[in-house]
């Protein structure tokens, strides 16, 4: 007997198929008889299930002074099974992080801030004797497999005088250990946006990808950048970050008119731009991305597949047999509703996902909207 089982759910292409659960695992798929499993929930082909969505990069440390919110208000309430957040703990606190996300629902893993500070403050590369490797180091060994990559915040709020060195900095710490996935956040100058991607190599990622500030992908004629153009042909990668300053319409718009998409969408979300926008959870950033032009399946591996390989999440991000039981009920509503970007620009999204339930490792943790669905009642 199955532990359960997802009858009749909605895929992207508008089939319909059922999906059993054993032991935290993806045991079956196809068409299956509900009598086989202990627990049955039947999707009607109305409601869709993909993998479990994984956002990228978040701040979901509670005690962090700056960006700080809780893992299972931005995790499982909104449908999302993964949360990997981006830098808000460095060495100092990443135990006592490890040591809470034990206690979530919601899957959680860290980038490691490469200051041992993390955001105590918001300039935490701005002094180089805060950038120790061996501490570093010591913190991905004995967390290995929570954290998951490092962060380097290059802009000048951060940075203050020390410019492009933290950046090298991080680079030895990457290389020094394993060749950990490195997340680079842009902002403003300095350094150069030029100058940092210069220093990426295959498997990196620029998160804010699609920022509005003069320190952008594009160039001031609308054109990509030629330093964004040679990373993406090594294979280095685009993140969104959407945030409270980090999405331009007019930047995506652009950008993807030139072919440039994004490789993963993520929120850059926290407790302030969670509760008073523009962000409010991965569904709205994702469906602000259907407006945008792109396919829902292509939404959909930007917060499944792509994020699972890019991050090196073995078991996640994948509908299969033998995948991990991480799984997001959701529905599409055609309606008319407004969504703002970081630079006050208005558009309407005639599509909108709804986060009905979350299924992690097997077990269904239904969304506010999701309680009043009477299939989720088990």
């Amino acid at each position: 007997m199955y532990d359960l089982m997802l009858c009749n759910a909605l895929l992207a292409d508008d089939t319909t198929v059922d999906v059993a659960i054993q032991d935290g695992k993806i045991a079956a798929l196809g068409k299956l008889p509900a009598t086989a499993s202990k627990k049955a929930i039947n999707l009607e082909g109305r409601w869709r299930v993909s993998a479990g969505w994984i956002d990228s990069h978040v701040h979901c440390y509670p005690d962090s002074p700056i960006y700080f919110d809780e893992p299972d208000k931005i995790g499982v309430a909104g449908g999302v099974t993964t949360v990997v957040d981006a830098g808000s703990t460095g060495a100092d606190d990443v135990s006592a992080f490890h040591e809470l996300a034990q206690t979530c629902k919601t899957d959680v893993r860290a980038l490691l801030n490469i200051s041992r500070i993390g955001l105590l403050v918001q300039h935490e590369l701005a002094d180089l004797k805060d950038i120790d490797a061996q501490l570093a180091a010591d913190a991905i060994c004995t967390h290995r497999g929570f954290v998951v990559g490092i962060k380097a915040r290059m802009s000048g709020s951060v940075v203050g005088e020390n410019g492009i060195k933290p950046l090298y900095l991080a680079k030895t710490i990457q290389r020094d250990n394993g060749q950990l996935p490195l997340m680079v956040h842009v902002g403003n100058t300095p350094p150069d946006i030029d100058d940092i991607v210069n220093l990426l190599e295959a498997g990196d990622i620029i998160t804010h990808c699609y920022n509005g500030k003069p320190n952008r992908i594009l160039d001031e004629a609308g054109a990509l950048r030629g330093s964004l153009r040679r990373a993406i042909e090594r294979g280095v990668l685009l993140d969104v970050g959407h945030g409270s300053a980090s999405l331009s319409f007019q930047v995506a718009r652009q950008a993807m008119a030139l072919g440039i998409y994004p490789d993963t969408i993520s929120s850059d979300i926290y407790c302030r731009n969670r509760v008073n926008g523009p962000v409010y959870g991965l569904a709205h950033v994702m469906s602000k991305f259907l407006m945008l032009g792109m396919p829902l399946q292509q939404v959909l591996d930007c917060v499944t597949s792509r994020p699972a390989k890019m991050l090196k999440l073995h078991g996640k991000g994948r509908l299969e047999v033998g995948a991990d039981a991480d799984l997001t009920i959701f529905d599409i509503e055609s309606a008319s509703r407004p969504a703002e970007d970081s630079e006050g620009e208005t558009a309407i999204c005639m599509q909108n996902l709804i986060p009905l339930a979350a299924v992690v490792a097997g077990e269904l943790l239904p969304t506010e909207q999701g309680k009043s669905v009477d299939a989720f009642r088990l």
